[in-house]
């Protein structure tokens, strides 16, 4: 062989390499985020800052919150766990559980807790690699937006077989909120006796609109929803209260994963990622949780995340569910009026306002 065709074979993998390279999500270095001790030292005895799970089982672990951690969300992770640190009445007690990508080309957990740990140098938390991923992976059919064909997207529905057992409630949140009161009062949601659910419920949406004709056409499949004491409702899983033994007990996870199987290899019945399964297996099931914990919708639609505002009420919690995110639209410098109370909690942006928090 001549040396011009080896010459050209090695600058191809060399673009291939770069390629590769290029398309890994690096993470960024965030500042280090203000200590909050916002009540008397003996009220809120602190745990201890671990990654394991002896901390996590501690009887002074007071609220556990669980969310996702990846390099794409990072950002919003980073905010979201300042807003709730800065607000809470004893930061100290609260524990997060992160859930991980552990796939290959996937930013490795350790590197994503060594960013929460840069920022957040006493923090009580965990990093769980996502097992159940490729399971996930298999399950997941294409939905109106690709970020929320995402495995990492259905971590949530397996929360109760990644926790250790000692965790019996848990606030899951997304990474695209910000809290501005205590969420020890959103933990302490009463759930009635058969509830493993609690959030905010929306029976004023048309719940139709989120399964197909065909769905509703069928007797087998719409009946689902009958004979649950009450009216199936649509509720947002981006801001969820979990009773994780009683999820156990009844084996949610397995019919959530019969929808999804049903929907991937038989008919199609839903369109919009992880919301319908939830929906078929929980909708008229859940305990109600007021608005004020999910003030959803901020990043508009699912297709051009045009600005939207609040909803009439109190506001506790703010959502920016939807396409639009508040760090790429300030990035951008077409911030939504609502994204400078977002920017408040920016832990990347020298120009945040985190100082007067």
């Amino acid at each position: 062989m001549s040396r011009a065709p080896i010459l050209l074979l090695a600058l191809l993998l060399c673009a291939a390499g770069a390629v590769a390279a290029a398309a890994k999500t690096t993470v960024p270095k965030f500042r280090e985020a203000p200590h909050f001790t916002n009540s008397p030292a003996a009220r809120c005895p602190p745990l201890l800052a671990s990654s394991g799970a002896d901390a996590a089982c501690s009887p002074d672990a007071a609220v556990h919150v669980a969310m996702t951690l990846d390099a794409s969300y990072l950002r919003g992770t980073m905010a979201a766990v300042l807003s709730v640190l800065r607000h809470a009445s004893c930061p100290e007690s609260v524990y997060f559980h992160f859930l991980a990508s552990s796939s290959s080309g996937s930013t490795p957990p350790a590197e994503l807790a060594g960013a929460v740990r840069g920022s957040f140098p006493s923090l009580a938390f965990r990093v769980y690699p996502f097992v159940d991923e490729s399971r996930v992976a298999g399950l997941i059919s294409a939905s109106v937006r690709g970020a929320l064909d995402r495995p990492l997207n259905y971590a949530r529905s397996y929360l109760a077989s990644t926790l250790p057992h000692c965790v019996r409630r848990v606030v899951y949140l997304d990474s695209d909120v910000i809290l501005t009161d205590d969420i020890a009062s959103l933990a302490a949601t009463p759930l009635h006796a058969d509830a493993a659910v609690a959030a905010p419920e929306y029976c004023g949406a048309n719940f139709t609109a989120y399964f197909t004709p065909g769905f509703w056409a069928s007797p087998s499949l719409s009946s689902t929803f009958r004979g649950r004491g009450r009216r199936a409702c649509y509720f947002n899983t981006g801001v969820m209260v979990l009773d994780l033994p009683r999820w156990r007990r009844a084996g949610y996870t397995a019919q959530i994963e019969a929808w999804m199987e049903l929907q991937r290899r038989v008919v199609r019945i839903y369109e919009l990622g992880s919301l319908p399964p939830f929906l078929l297996v929980f909708a008229g099931r859940i305990a109600a949780v007021d608005h004020r914990w999910n003030q959803h919708g901020l990043g508009g639609d699912n297709y051009r995340g045009l600005c939207r505002g609040l909803h009439a009420g109190p506001v506790s919690l703010l959502h920016w569910s939807g396409k639009g995110k508040p760090w790429d639209r300030l990035d951008a410098g077409r911030p939504c009026p609502l994204d400078a109370v977002w920017a408040k909690y920016d832990l990347l942006r020298p120009d945040a306002g985190i100082e007067s928090l």
